[in-house]
Formats: C-alpha cells, structure tokens, sequence
C-alpha cells in the first residue's frame, strides 16, 4: 500500500478537520499530528476540555495503527491527564508502535506542548482487520 495515498486518505478525516488537527508526518508505526487550542475547546475552567486532549492523542493512534495499510480499530486506550492547557496553545501528538501482532497491535501516544511540555500520556490497541485502511479492498 502506498504510504502517500494513506497519509492523504486519513488527513480528509472529518473530525479532525472540524478540530483543526494536521496530520504532518506518518510512517509505518509512526505519526505526528498537531493543532492549536481554540476558545470553544475549553472547559468551565477556561482550560482546554481533556475530550480535545483525548482526541487529538486519538487522531494520532488513529494514523499510525492504519499506517501499514490495513484497517486498524481501537480496542481500548487509557490516558493519563499530566497537565493543563490555556487557550492559543500549540499542541503536538506522537503515536509510536510498541508491538504489531497479525491481529493485535500496541501504540505509545503523547501529548505535548509546543516547547516540549508533557501534556498527556496514553496507551492504546487496536485490532487490525484484512481490509485496506483505503476504500476496504
């Protein structure tokens, strides 16, 4: 499968288009996503809503589990909230391969800010099915 039409493929996504979430690198295993805190991403707090967090780590699971061409879902992911978000902040998201199984793959995803700053820390499995991540062939 050819990693170019993946990376296209899975940057039309609409929920992260809505969110303005970017895909910028993917590679077998492997992605890299970003956006910036907007005002109707926070909470009550005035803090960015740990839902965005989530999602964001979850674009990027999203990318690298799908990255090898077969269609990858997620099974479970557990996150771990390491700091807050104020509003205009820049935010990237790493998805990293730990373990890919026939079936059952393993992905390490952080969140931090633009300087470096931990945000959050998952872990997440998929299941990998036989069809194509593109059109299901």
């Amino acid at each position: 499968m050819d990693l170019d039409r993946i990376f296209q493929h899975i940057s039309q996504d609409p929920f992260a288009r809505f969110l303005g979430i970017e895909l910028l690198e993917l590679r077998q295993g492997y992605s890299k996503v970003s956006m910036t805190v907007r005002e109707h991403m926070l909470n009550f707090h005035g803090i960015l809503h740990g839902g965005v967090v989530f999602a964001l780590a979850d674009v990027a699971f999203a990318a690298a589990s799908n990255s090898h061409g077969r269609t990858a879902v997620a099974l479970n992911v557990n996150i771990h909230y390491l700091a807050a978000v104020p509003l205009g902040t820049h935010l990237y998201a790493e998805a990293t391969e730990e373990s890919l199984g026939r079936r059952i793959a393993l992905y390490r995803l952080s969140v931090t800010t633009e300087e470096g700053n931990p945000v959050a820390l998952c872990h997440g499995t998929v299941y990998r099915k036989q069809a194509s991540v593109i059109n299901g062939q």
